[in-house]
């Protein structure tokens, strides 16, 4: 029976519409999205839906909303600086009232606020994507075509949040729809349901976007974007084989995703490796990360990164040089993550957040063949990368050597990049066995965030609590 992608609904979860949407609409014109007038709270369907120009304000507004706010900003508050913090990659220099502290030493409740926002507003940022999903499937004015990219990026998006809203929380409810009655009831999914919940999002998603870029900064998904992400998930959830194609997909593609040698053109918005990326709000702005990320001086009022990871990289390794820098004051020193090279302003922008990029996907296949048995494939992959940084080839032999080369690999070439670090010692089971004794008050159960508190009294079928608070 063949699939109508436009009636995809599931009476899951509750949020309402309201006061988040109708900000996200009536604040795009900052972001030159087009501005959409509603004289109530409660913004219908058929309002935003009328032509391409509100449809595409509404898609636009969400991805300023993911850019901006809550799991995936690249701020420090987003889960670069405070998974960064959580596992080993990061040190906390900054005061007792900064909200690191609590993921720095793993003292965090279920009422901590950072924990809570990210819980809230990644499912308004889901709510938005499935009113857009309804809407679209009730539009008689947007052309097939402007449907199915708009239904592709809903999906990536969607696909997207709870991707990481699994990966912290563990099970968490899929949200499919907007009825509010019934996702007041939300129940938990477990693992392997969520997994397969979001593969069918993303094949679908990839079914409906276009090759090309609808603009040439890449900052609108195509089918590579979608890709890149199910080589993600795939990767994550053990699909070596699976993950090993979609990674070669994207690869494949070197007329569109180009090999970088130089270490510091990789993080520039033109950037030929670029698979997806952040545009800032505006002309002038550089990324979030930069801004979190770079000190101008000594002493961090936030974080910097771990001696102990700087002292980690192999001698000669390029990314050493060229992506980390250094401030001092007095007889002491700091180290900060210096991928991105700008933290002010500039007269035109020259960095843009990066989401997705080439060398995950030869990481990713490098695993997944490795995995397979495909141990020449995973070193070719694995070298790749190493050349780049100006190392020798790898020395590992055997099938696990090669798999924990690639796992030492992913430290060093995606640190202070969302959360790497910390998702990739929890997916393969090392998190226990690299943090304890290393990280103040580390506990087996710190490996899943609280369910927040508030969320906990306002829907009892998300109980239990997660292990350990």
């Amino acid at each position: 029976m063949k699939v109508n992608p436009y009636k995809i609904g599931e009476n899951i979860f509750s949020i309402k519409i309201s006061i988040f949407f109708l900000l996200l609409l009536l604040n795009a014109g900052c972001d030159s999205f087009v501005e959409v007038g509603q004289p109530s709270g409660q913004l219908t369907k058929e309002t935003v839906f009328q032509d391409r120009a509100t449809a595409e304000a509404a898609v636009t507004a969400v991805y300023s909303s993911i850019r901006d706010t809550g799991i995936l900003s690249g701020s420090n508050l987003s889960i670069t600086t405070k998974m960064g913090a959580y596992a080993d990659e990061l040190n906390f220099y900054g005061t007792s009232s900064n909200t690191t502290l609590n993921f720095y030493n793993n003292t965090l409740l279920p009422t901590n606020p950072q924990v809570n926002n990210w819980w809230k507003t990644a499912y308004n940022q889901i709510y938005a994507v499935n009113s857009i999903i309804e809407g679209i499937s009730k539009s008689k004015v947007l052309s097939q075509s402007e449907k199915d990219q708009f239904m592709g990026e809903s999906l990536f998006i969607r696909s997207l949040i709870h991707f990481y809203l699994m990966n912290l929380y563990g099970d968490v409810p899929y949200i499919a729809s907007t009825d509010y009655i019934s996702n007041n009831k939300a129940l938990k999914q477990p693992a392997d349901f969520l997994y397969s919940k979001i593969i069918e999002d993303l094949l679908l998603s990839y079914s409906l976007l276009q090759e090309k870029y609808l603009t040439n900064d890449r900052t609108r998904p195509n089918k590579a974007v979608a890709m890149a992400l199910l080589s993600r998930v795939y990767l994550y959830s053990k699909h070596w084989a699976e993950a090993s194609n979609a990674a070669s997909y994207i690869i494949n593609k070197s007329d569109v995703y180009k090999w970088e040698s130089d270490l510091n053109k990789i993080f520039l918005k033109a950037s030929s490796t670029t698979i997806w990326q952040y545009k800032p709000a505006l002309e002038g702005q550089n990324t979030a990360e930069g801004g979190a990320m770079i000190l101008l001086a000594g002493p961090p009022s936030d974080v910097a990164l771990n001696p102990a990871f700087v002292d980690s990289f192999e001698t000669g390794d390029l990314r050493k040089q060229k992506w980390i820098a250094s401030v001092s004051k007095g007889t002491l020193s700091w180290y900060f993550a210096y991928k991105y090279k700008t933290k002010l302003m500039t007269a035109t922008s020259v960095e843009y957040s990066i989401q997705f990029r080439l060398a995950e996907q030869y990481l990713i296949r490098a695993e997944a063949r490795a995995y397979q048995g495909d141990l020449i494939g995973a070193k070719e992959d694995l070298n790749k990368i190493r050349l780049t940084a100006g190392l020798n080839d790898t020395n590992a032999l055997s099938q696990q050597e090669i798999i924990n080369a690639v796992k030492k690999e992913r430290r060093f070439e995606l640190f202070t990049e969302s959360g790497h670090r910390f998702f990739d010692l929890k997916r393969n089971g090392d998190l226990d066995a690299v943090l304890t004794g290393v990280k103040f008050g580390w506990n087996s159960t710190d490996s899943l965030l609280p369910i927040p508190e508030s969320e906990l009294i306002l829907n009892q079928n998300l109980l239990p609590q997660n292990p350990g608070y």
